[in-house]
């Protein structure tokens, strides 16, 4: 399974920028990571929603397939379970998106 973790498709913490929205859909809930930089992200929705007010800014720790191994530097994936720095782990992600924080201005 390890050797196969350079080919898990997801979305890579190298990959989001901040402002960088990730939807998570799991199979219980809905989260969002906005990426706030140096690897932090404030998540709203899931355990989050039902755990206190507002966004915490927390670290994804990377996703597990459920045991102890735990692919570092991936935000999420589906088929995975996302590991938070506050020790939250979600349910197993069915859907993932990113949507790219817009730097254009209108004039």
């Amino acid at each position: 399974m390890t050797a196969a973790a350079p080919d898990v498709p997801g979305v890579r913490e190298r990959d989001v920028h901040v402002g960088d929205i990730v939807i998570v859909r799991t199979r219980n809930s809905v989260y969002s990571l906005v990426a706030t930089g140096e690897g932090q992200f404030r998540v709203s929705g899931g355990w989050f929603a039902a755990h206190g007010p507002g966004t915490p800014s927390v670290r994804v720790l990377g996703c597990t397939w459920g045991r102890c191994a735990i692919l570092t530097g991936m935000v999420a994936a589906p088929g995975m379970f996302i590991e938070f720095d506050n020790g939250v782990r979600t349910t197993r992600v069915r859907e993932v998106q990113l949507i790219r924080h817009s730097t254009a201005t209108v004039h």
